[in-house]
């Protein structure tokens, strides 16, 4: 009889250690679920604010009506100065700087071409 009563209060102690872990699952799932209802309720009272807004300035720009006016004079100036001039560049940087505007690829085998117009005066 003593080895059944120790079967018996085994059994009951497992009984009751995996009764408590299901009831304390079964807490902590309701405490999830009233979290993730509260948050999902004031998500939806966040979303009918936003879109009771949204209805009053829809209404609001229905009524307004354009009141200006474009005048488009369609004059376009583009003025393009492509050749740099000697202010404060070396020769050799102002011959790269007008190669590349023309869009030529200055070869290094060639001699520096002389800047048109006067040269500057030797300091």
């Amino acid at each position: 009889m003593n080895r059944a009563r120790l079967a018996g209060l085994a059994l009951l102690l497992v009984a009751t250690a995996t009764g408590s872990w299901q009831a304390r699952g079964w807490l902590e799932d309701s405490h999830r679920l009233t979290a993730e209802r509260a948050t999902q309720h004031t998500i939806d009272a966040a979303l009918a604010r936003e879109s009771e807004i949204a209805a009053s300035v829809e209404a609001r720009l229905a009524e307004l009506t354009a009141s200006e006016r474009v005048i488009d004079r369609g004059i376009i100036r583009e003025i393009e100065r492509p050749i740099y001039r000697r202010v404060c560049l070396e020769p050799d940087a102002i011959r790269l700087l007008n190669d590349a505007a023309a869009g030529r690829t200055p070869d290094p085998a060639e001699p520096a071409e002389p800047l048109p117009g006067r040269a500057a005066p030797a300091d």
